[in-house]
């Protein structure tokens, strides 16, 4: 993955985050962090 295309994906979900923020609150990214947390033990238990 060169440098354009890495600052690209980045750029997008960091704007989807916030677009998620401002309509729906807080309460999603602390759920979607929790999920997130809970999918790398997971994968780190089978790797």
């Amino acid at each position: 993955m060169n440098t354009p295309i890495a600052l690209v994906l980045a750029t997008l979900i960091i704007g989807g985050l916030v677009a998620d923020t401002m309509i729906y609150g807080n309460e999603h990214l602390i759920f979607l962090g929790k999920e997130i947390l809970d999918l790398i033990e997971w994968i780190a238990f089978w790797r």
